[in-house]
């Protein structure tokens, strides 16, 4: 996952939280967008819109500085069909697993199905930031619109000029 402030860019929904405050025995953090972070998210994704963005991590300290968590994310976002371009609104829910670890100890394991890990420095993690690059994760590259169809005129194309080519070929 990128670290926003590593990179330069803004974090629309900054939720810090001291490592320090969170123990073996864990504890359970929600957190929810506003109005305006969920305008900010919505221009950063590429989508016309997201209406709310929500989620809980469970969070628990390891001894050796690595904070794991559990988490539940809830997002109602307004897309585009591919096939239709009418706009139309989805409802997201994702479980998924995660660890925030201490930047520099992070797995040189490249496995994309292995647990992200997301390195944080200075004693505090970033819940808001995570909940959004999960949610950028997991968008649809290509959104359809239930019942969505091509118009008539994409239906019959004309014919390429190399299907003359392939008719001689297959009938010779």
């Amino acid at each position: 996952m990128i670290n926003p402030s590593a990179a330069g860019m803004l974090n629309e929904m900054p939720r810090p939280q001291r490592v320090d405050g969170i123990s073996a025995a864990g504890v359970t953090i929600d957190i929810a967008a506003t109005t305006a972070e969920c305008a900010a998210i919505a221009l950063r994704l590429g989508v016309p819109g997201l209406k709310s963005l929500t989620a809980r991590f469970r969070l628990h300290a390891r001894g050796d500085g690595v904070i794991s968590a559990a988490a539940t994310l809830s997002a109602r976002l307004v897309r585009e069909c591919v096939v239709s371009l009418e706009a139309f609104e989805v409802t997201q829910r994702e479980t998924f697993p995660l660890r925030f670890v201490p930047a520099g100890s992070e797995s040189p394991d490249p496995d994309p199905e292995s647990e992200d890990e997301i390195p944080y420095s200075g004693g505090t993690i970033d819940l808001g930031e995570a909940a959004v690059e999960q949610l950028a994760l997991d968008l649809d590259p290509y959104p359809r619109k239930d019942g969505a169809t091509l118009p008539d005129e994409a239906a019959s194309a004309p014919e390429s000029p190399f299907a003359a080519i392939l008719k001689l070929r297959r009938d010779g």
